[in-house]
This record gives C-alpha cells, sequence and structure tokens, in this order.
C-alpha cells in the first residue's frame, strides 16, 4: 500500500463505510508524504557540478602530467565516497548513496582511463573484474537497492566488453552477479530487484550463449533455471518479478516462431541436439515443478506451455497454427489464474497477451490472400470488437467477486 493509493481510494472506503474517517487519518500517518524529490535536488545538483568538472578535465586530460591524471582520479573517487559517508552519517541517505554510487562509477572510469594510459586495453580484464568486485561489496555493505541496480548494469557492462572487445566470457563476472547478487536479493527479497536481477541474467546468459556459437534455444536453459528460483522464494512477488523477464523473452521467441517459423531453414537454426536440449530442458522442468509444489503454486505451471518445444516439428503452416494454438493457450491460462486471484493487473495483463495473439494470427492467416484495404478494415474492427468485450467480461468478473 502506499499514500498516494490511501489518498485516491480511501475518501471512497470511507463513503462505503469499509473504514472510519478516523481510521483513514492512521493510515495516512503510517505513510508520510515522500520527500523524494527534495531529496533528489541536491543529488542532481552534485552529479551536475561533478559533470561539469569530469567535461572539463576530459578536455584537457591529454595534455595534463601522468601524476595529476592520477590524483584527479584517485582525490574525485575518494572525494565522493568521503561525501557519501558524511552525508549517510547525517541521516540524508538519497545524497548519501548517490555519492557512493558516484564513486563506483569514477572507480571504473579510473580504472579505463588508468589503463588507456599505460596502454593495458588488452590487459584490463582484471580491473574491470576488481570494478565488479567492488560492486558487489558495496551492495552488501550499504543494503541500497541503488546500489544493487548500479552493481548489475556494472556487471552487465563488464561482461558485454569482455565478450566483445576481449573475445572471452568473464566466468567470474557471471558468478559475481549469479552468487553475489543472487543471494543478496535471496536473503532481501524485493520485486524492483528481482525484474533488475533476472533481467541482467539474462543478458549475461545472452552473451555466453553468443560466445559460445550454440543455438540460440540453449538461451532458455539458465532463462528457466531463473524462473524456477523464483518458485522457490517465499516472497511471491519478488518472486514473481524474477520471473517475467524469463517469461517476457519465452513469449516473444514463440510469437517470432509464430510469425517466422513457418520456413524450415528458420526452424532448422533452432534445433539442438534433441537428447540433451529435452534432458536439461525436463531437469529444469522437475525443478520448477518441485518448487510450486513446496510454496503451494501448483496453478502456475501453465507458464511452461511457452516451452514447449515446436520448433523439432518441421516447419510449415501446420507449425505456425501450433505455434498459435499454444499462444492462445497460454494468454488464456493467464486470463484464468487472474479471475481466480481476482487480480486487475494479471487481468489487464492476459487481455493483451489474448490480442496481441489474435492480432498475429490474423496477419499470419489471411495477409497473403486478402485485399490490403480490406485485411486493415476487418482487422481494426476484429481488433476493437475484441478488446471490448474482453474488457467487459473481466469487469463483469471482478466485479462479481467484489465483496457485497
Amino acid at each position: 500500500m502506499s499514500r498516494k493509493l490511501l489518498e485516491t481510494d480511501g475518501p471512497e472506503w470511507v463513503r462505503k463505510g469499509i473504514i472510519t474517517e478516523q481510521q483513514h487519518q492512521q493510515l495516512l500517518a503510517l505513510y508520510p508524504e515522500d520527500q523524494h524529490v527534495v531529496g533528489l535536488l541536491p543529488l542532481l545538483g552534485s552529479l551536475l557540478l561533478g559533470l561539469s568538472a569530469l567535461s572539463i578535465v576530459a578536455a584537457n586530460w591529454q595534455g595534463l602530467p601522468e601524476w595529476l591524471r592520477l590524483l584527479l582520479l584517485l582525490g574525485s573517487m575518494g572525494g565522493a565516497y568521503a561525501g557519501g559517508e558524511y552525508f549517510l552519517a547525517r541521516r540524508n541517505e538519497s545524497l548519501g548513496i548517490g555519492l557512493i554510487g558516484l564513486g563506483l562509477i569514477l572507480f571504473g572510469c579510473g580504472i579505463i582511463l588508468t589503463s588507456q594510459m599505460y596502454q593495458l586495453i588488452g590487459y584490463d580484464a582484471p580491473g574491470l573484474l576488481a570494478w565488479a568486485l567492488a560492486g558487489t561489496a558495496l551492495t552488501y555493505l550499504y543494503r541500497s537497492r541503488t546500489i544493487f541496480v548500479l552493481m548489475a548494469a556494472i556487471g552487465g557492462i563488464v561482461q558485454g566488453y569482455s565478450t566483445g572487445q576481449l573475445g572471452t566470457f568473464s566466468y567470474l563476472t557471471a558468478a559475481l552477479t549469479v552468487v553475489g547478487l543472487g543471494y543478496y536479493w535471496w536473503r532481501h527479497p524485493d520485486a524492483l530487484l528481482g525484474t533488475v536481477l533476472a533481467t541482467g541474467l539474462l543478458w549475461q546468459a545472452g552473451l555466453l550463449i553468443g560466445h559460445l556459437h550454440a543455438k540460440i534455444t540453449w538461451f532458455f536453459i539458465p532463462a528457466m533455471l531463473i524462473y524456477a528460483a523464483g518458485d522457490w522464494q517465499t516472497d511471491r512477488s519478488a518472486g514473481r518479478a524474477l520471473q517475467t523477464p524469463p517469461l517476457a523473452s519465452a513469449f516473444l521467441f514463440t510469437l517470432g516462431l509464430a510469425l517466422y517459423g513457418e520456413a524450415d531453414t528458420y526452424a532448422g537454426m533452432l534445433r539442438p541436439p534433441f537428447l540433451a536440449y529435452i534432458g536439461a530442458l525436463l531437469g529444469v522442468f522437475a525443478l520448477s515443478l518441485w518448487g510450486k509444489y513446496r510454496r503451494s503454486r501448483p496453478g502456475s505451471a501453465t507458464d511452461w506451455l511457452l516451452l514447449l518445444p515446436g520448433f523439432y516439428l518441421h516447419g510449415g503452416l501446420a507449425l505456425a497454427i501450433a505455434t498459435l494454438v499454444v499462444l492462445y493457450a497460454y494468454s488464456g491460462t493467464v486470463l484464468w489464474r487472474a479471475h481466480q486471484e481476482n487480480n486487475a493487473d494479471r487481468v489487464t495483463l492476459g487481455t493483451v497477451l489474448f490480442i496481441v495473439t489474435t492480432m498475429v494470427a490474423y496477419f499470419k492467416l489471411t495477409w497473403a490472400f486478402m485485399d490490403k484495404s480490406l485485411f486493415f478494415l476487418v482487422g481494426g474492427v476484429l481488433l476493437l470488437g475484441l478488446s471490448w468485450y474482453l474488457r467487459r467480461k473481466n469487469a463483469q468478473s471482478l466485479s462479481a467477486k467484489q465483496p457485497e
């Protein structure tokens, strides 16, 4: 619950007799007005001043002696950390954490600039790893969501540089993200951080698949391992947030298979060795089901519909239609579970997925033979009508489940 919700919906609750006016005021007192905007002003001001100084130094960098360059790098980083500690000691958390984050960024910039000064570009992987290690340590030291997000971004940058410029995959950086940030999130579950963590892990998994030149479908083994971890998390909202990026990637992949899987050459590009892939996928599936059973969430097993390996079938219209059936089944189960949970947000999600699937099916099955003007006319009417119908049914279903 948030203060904004209490301010907007609270008077209606009072009018309906759900709570009294006194209780409304007591609830508002529990959620004091946010001071985020005010707290951000000094942070933004200090960042702008820092960027101004950095731009002046960058413009004259090559003309500065090496000792002065090193002094500037160490001084700016040390000043940022010292300033952060100063403001944290005075309970100005937003500015303090902002300066700590700035110090972490300056640490990475110092590594890169020092490598350039001494022409160590080809040997700076250990330095970048030290940057990721420092970010992990600061995450645990300050227990800050801001530092966590920053570290996830740093891990992605370091891994991208390692694979793109150095031609190697940094397994230590991946381990820091998986073990370091993963363990922190597990002990301090948070919905936003779950999404950030999963996104960062998927990015690194994608880089690993590309580095190994493996079939892209192998990507879904680590992706669904991330999903399975969400099944074991006791905090349902945080676990579901961790599962959202893997499910989004699986849905988009299945959507692409429906659009382009008709060409057998495309489907052939997706087929890893059958026994190895299916065995690995079934192992992750079993782990996920075990977690769902332990946490009493068996209904969400329908998410695995998106992982049906239809690309092993021969390409053609039949494959495209079968994939569309899977998409319809998945979006239908999302709607069904949303109604069971009386969750309006998930009802909206299921409606969007259903409409997107219908749009893809319509384009796929009618584009080739229908007159284009008629195609757009019928398609527009179909989607608008379907949208209206689903919203109406959803509103009726949710209102029927409201307590009298």
